[in-house]
């Protein structure tokens, strides 16, 4: 589909490489170590569970021209999106 897909997490690269590793994941799974990433994007707790700075569950599809096409967010980090929403939004970029 022309593609590429990545992952990015507020864990350590090393923790990563095992999840990785351990799953056979080969998309790059990029660190936020200090989720600057997550904030800029709109998706960093303030706090949740007592932890702060970490990363809400969320799906973005970005187009070719660098355009934020599709979001999915939830507070609720076990809540998973629906995936043939995110399907659908990738689809719709990949005919343009």
């Amino acid at each position: 589909m022309g593609l590429e897909l990545v992952a990015i997490a507020v864990t350590p690269t090393f923790a990563q490489m095992a999840f990785a590793e351990k799953l056979g994941i080969d998309f790059p799974l990029l660190s936020d170590w200090e989720g600057t990433t997550a904030a800029a994007y709109g998706v960093r707790y303030d706090i949740w569970k007592g932890h702060t700075g970490l990363a809400k569950r969320s799906v973005f599809v970005i187009d070719r021209d660098g355009r934020i096409s599709y979001v999915w967010s939830n507070d609720d980090a076990l809540t998973l999106p629906e995936f043939d929403q995110v399907m659908e939004a990738i689809a719709a970029v990949t005919r343009t």
